[in-house]
């Protein structure tokens, strides 16, 4: 039988025929999105106002996607190996994308649009790199790419910025938004950890892929962000601008400082307006341990977004998963097919704002970002070492918050200094850092962790 949200010919809207899906992929997400759309057919209909049906599935694994499909739809579900067949088909209607990565993603995507499909994708890395031209190509067949399930999992965070937030003009976004480092530096501060013992424990749980690369270096949470930011500001995607760190190199011991000194390590996705254009970065940074986002645990995401009416609103869920992610890539079905027949003008634009009405506002580089700092000074333990550190960053002009130091171990001659910055020009910082490592009795290059109120 046909996995399908229709059944139901009480409520008028659902005489219309039902729309057509063709799946690409049917992976942890298009199992998920099938086993859901089948699940709760009955009340997806209801709010969609016809059915939606997946009528064919493409994956290279056919055995495997029969298996998941189950002998009852078998027959009505047209399983192939070939996707382009899928997109090219006239009977389908939409196309959902959850193959993922920039390459065949990209050529199916856009010749399912040349074909006048509309596309739902959780893709991110597809639309941070190449979602200007996607949705150029989308604008002039009149057609919608959804794209919900890009950014934080089940979390309606695209929905949020985009329509919920209309009335807002955003100030800034920052997003725990990559479930692995949150797990991964949850468990380093409960357990006090090292990073690649916390990994391994990552992997074998299944929270970490055996490559981890993209999430622990932070290009995944730079995906998401990019997405967010060119939604908030109505600026295109502009992934390559974006400042990347991940937490490979993140110590244990700054994890117990920073909560010493009353703060918690989070890996951030940032994106903030600034008078001369807008930051867009993703590092670990220094949260204070009483706003909520600091107290967000484990492989769970949340995004803190700052409005200028409706003030500061959190989203918070699971950012990955089978039905969480499916939970999104439905919603974006529904969304479509409740406009399939509405003048394309009067959609929601891919971006929130008008294609004509898009800014033209530079991404920052980092050097002109304003932050406040943590920094982490190896140094000798001797008399004025710490006076000729503060004279320095005086000359700088950078405040210092907070100084921690660490009483020397019997027998050591050397020890730890801390310091907590007020906000100051990241370039500033460098050039302090620069002229603190060149003392004699700084033993070691600084370790230096930018450091957020988000006030």
């Amino acid at each position: 039988m046909t996995v399908s949200s229709g059944g139901a010919s009480s409520f008028g809207a659902s005489r219309l025929g039902p729309v057509h899906v063709g799946l690409l992929g049917i992976g942890t997400v298009g199992a998920g999105t099938f086993n859901v759309l089948s699940r709760n057919q009955h009340e997806i209909t209801r709010r969609a106002g016809r059915g939606i049906e997946i009528a064919a599935v493409a994956d290279l694994d056919t055995a495997r996607a029969r298996s998941l499909i189950g002998e009852g739809a078998t027959d009505a579900v047209r399983v192939t190996d070939d996707a382009f067949s899928v997109v090219r088909d006239p009977t389908i209607d939409v196309v959902v994308e959850l193959i993922g990565g920039y390459g065949i993603a990209l050529k199916l995507v856009l010749e399912a649009i040349a074909h006048g499909k509309h596309v739902v994708t959780a893709n991110k890395a597809l639309l941070a790199v190449h979602g200007n031209e996607i949705f150029a190509a989308a604008r002039e067949k009149g057609v919608m790419v959804a794209f919900e399930a890009a950014v934080a999992g089940g979390i309606p965070i695209i929905k949020a910025l985009r329509e919920g937030l209309t009335a807002n003009r955003i100030d800034w976004i920052a997003g725990i938004i990559n479930g692995t480092t949150n797990f991964i530096l949850s468990e380093m501060r409960d357990k006090g950890s090292s990073f690649e013992a916390v990994l391994k424990e990552a992997q074998q749980l299944g929270y970490a892929e055996a490559d981890p690369t993209f999430d622990i270096e932070g290009i995944d949470a730079a995906h998401k962000v990019t997405i967010m930011s060119a939604i908030a500001f109505g600026i295109p995607v502009q992934f390559e601008r974006a400042h990347v760190e991940g937490i490979s190199s993140l110590q244990a011991t700054d994890i117990r400082y920073a909560e010493q000194l009353g703060y918690r390590i989070k890996l951030l996705g940032i994106t903030r307006r600034r008078e001369h254009g807008i930051e867009l970065r993703v590092h670990p940074t220094l949260i204070p341990a009483r706003r909520l986002i600091a107290n967000v645990e484990g492989a769970m995401n949340a995004v803190w977004v700052k409005g200028d009416a409706v003030g500061h609103t959190m989203y918070y869920g699971k950012g990955a998963g089978a039905e969480p992610t499916a939970s999104a890539v439905i919603a974006d079905l529904v969304d479509v097919t409740r406009t399939l027949t509405v003048d394309p003008g009067n959609r929601v634009p891919h971006l929130a704002f008008q294609p004509d009405a898009m800014a033209d506002l530079p991404i920052l580089p980092i050097s002109e970002v304003e932050s406040a700092y943590y920094l982490r000074l190896r140094v000798a333990d001797e008399p004025g070492v710490l006076a000729d550190i503060t004279r320095i960053l005086a000359d700088a002009q950078i405040s210092i918050d907070a100084v921690l130091q660490r009483e020397p171990g019997e027998g050591e001659h050397q020890t730890d200094i801390i310091l907590l910055t007020h906000v100051t020009v990241e370039k500033q910082c460098d050039q302090a850092i620069a002229r603190i490592e060149a003392l004699s009795t700084v033993v070691s290059k600084a370790t230096r962790i930018r450091l957020e109120d988000l006030n």
